[in-house]
């Protein structure tokens, strides 16, 4: 999907300007990373998975004793556990080793492929992240920002949270002079249900740094985004 450049540019600086306004606190990101630390010591209930699934497929009026649906509950315990494995893990800690490098221009990884779960519907958006950054005299691992990528996705999440958590790491992590993240998928719960329009992409972008404050340097990584 190719972005206009003077329009993402409005739309870029329409969703940076909303992450300002509704930007945590540094009281808040403590908050929200005691809560990720908890999160990393509780394993997965899959006892208490399987239960609601049985409770599921009863209310919806099957019978969750029969054949077909005898291992349903242990089968979505699993996938769940699967999918939401990102719960337990730190996709920052791929950051942590770096190397000096006497290289200034932009790093970008693109068309990186992911599948996430909407946290409103638990259905799953599939798609693309494209993750730069230009480097401040260090550089990571290319594989590491395809593996962050991986690890946020596994998350019940809205794509602006994980497009914005991607951009928090590498920026906190790396120490960039800047840093950009653009998504683009489709989602389930528009394909599927309710309206019912399948595909259609959603697109979300967080740029960090120079990227947000220089009009050179925004248009110089949205281009190499868009390039095909």
């Amino acid at each position: 999907m190719s972005l206009d450049l003077m329009t993402a540019s409005e739309s870029v600086a329409e969703f940076d300007s909303y992450s300002i306004n509704d930007s945590r606190s540094e009281e808040s990101q403590s908050a929200v990373r005691s809560k990720q630390a908890a999160q990393l010591q509780q394993p997965v209930n899959k006892p208490a998975i399987e239960a609601a699934v049985r409770t599921i497929l009863e209310a919806v009026g099957e019978d969750a004793g029969r054949d077909g649906l005898l291992d349903t509950p242990a089968r979505v315990a699993r996938m769940y556990e699967e999918m939401f494995s990102g719960l337990h893990l730190d996709p920052a800690r791929h950051l942590e080793t770096t190397f000096p490098e006497d290289y200034d221009e932009i790093v970008l990884v693109r068309d990186i492929p992911f599948t996430s779960m909407c946290e409103h519907h638990l259905l799953p958006f599939t798609g693309v992240a494209h993750v730069g950054y230009l480097p401040n005299g260090r550089v990571v691992g290319l594989s590491k920002l395809a593996r962050v990528v991986e690890e946020v996705a596994q998350r019940p999440q809205v794509q602006e949270r994980m497009t914005q958590t991607v951009a928090d790491m590498l920026e906190e992590k790396l120490g960039t002079k800047g840093a950009a993240v653009v998504i683009e998928s489709e989602h389930s719960c528009m394909a599927l249900r309710g309206v019912r329009k399948s595909g259609t992409l959603t697109v979300t972008s967080s740029l960090r740094g120079i990227f947000r404050t220089s009009q050179a340097s925004r248009t110089e990584i949205l281009s190499l985004i868009n390039r095909r």
